[in-house]
């Protein structure tokens, strides 16, 4: 920014100080842009051709004030690089009104090899615990990686689950009714990579790597790649997921491919629930 040394401009453009433009936005001052001129007119320097002492050193301080502030200002005329990141929900503050079997996609919306069927609450409570890979009442350690208390019930847990029987693969839509942002979950999931869960004699070791969130219309979302691998292993017992979750208000909809054996996941099928199942909770 050009600064003119006269005392009567007292229109000097201000910075842009918005912190929401675009990324070359400057960063906003910490005082005013617009600074008054030095009091007194042409005729306090003296008369031309008869310069006194000071007379010069008035001068020098009339000069130096401008060229402080064009210092200063420069200063907030810095470009700050990088975009504008939203900052992680901290809690739930929409309440989605439709009841969850209403909000739950149909199982003739689930792909033609995945046959579907939406689950009876009290089995609802067994899926729910397959796809953590954390069964209720089970030993978890480290202690801080046990999967918040999910509630069951009409209104709080819905699941449809589809079967192809010829990989033994599922595709499991699920929603439940929260209170805890989908931030709360992804900061546990990443200080729980791995997880040892332990109920009667047998022992598993559940391990969790998360993935790039899937773009859509959601308050968040977030992906995830989990195994369920047995201490007594043996062919056809690692139990592999993929998902994909979104939360809509208090609504957290998860997909989750899971499967018994080495093959590719069906990750087009999981896409196409996925969006499926978030719009309509959207819509809802």
């Amino acid at each position: 920014m050009s600064i003119v040394p006269h005392a009567g401009d007292r229109h000097r453009a201000r910075p842009d100080t918005d912190p929401y433009d675009e990324a070359t936005a400057p960063e906003p001052c910490a005082f005013p842009a617009r600074r008054r001129g030095i009091a007194g007119g042409h005729g306090e320097f003296g008369t031309v051709g008869r310069v006194t002492v000071a007379d010069s050193a008035r001068r020098r301080v009339y000069f130096a004030v401008p060229v402080a502030s064009a210092v200063l200002l420069a200063g907030c005329g810095s470009t700050v690089t990088g975009h504008p990141v939203a900052g992680e929900q901290t809690k739930v503050t929409r309440h989605v009104s439709a009841a969850l079997s209403t909000l739950l996609v149909d199982p003739a919306q689930f792909p033609v090899r995945y046959p579907a069927v939406v689950l009876p609450p009290e089995a609802a409570g067994q899926a729910a615990g397959d796809l953590t890979g954390i069964s209720r009442g089970a030993r978890v350690q480290p202690g801080n990686c046990v999967p918040p208390e999910q509630r069951l019930g009409p209104d709080q847990t819905a699941i449809a689950v589809g079967t192809d029987d010829a990989t033994r693969a599922t595709i499991t839509v699920e929603l439940i009714r929260t209170e805890q942002p989908l931030a709360a979950w992804r900061s546990q999931l990443k200080q729980c990579s791995t997880v040892r869960v332990s109920r009667g004699a047998a022992t598993t070791t559940v391990t969790t790597e998360l993935e790039p969130p899937p773009p859509i219309d959601a308050d968040d979302t977030l992906a995830l790649r989990r195994t369920v691998a047995p201490d007594v292993g043996g062919a056809g017992l690692t139990q592999t997921m993929r998902t994909l979750a979104g939360q809509v208000g208090d609504v957290r909809i998860t997909v989750t491919y899971m499967s018994f054996s080495d093959a590719k996941p069906d990750m087009a099928a999981v896409d196409e629930l996925f969006t499926t199942a978030v719009r309509r909770v959207e819509q809802g």
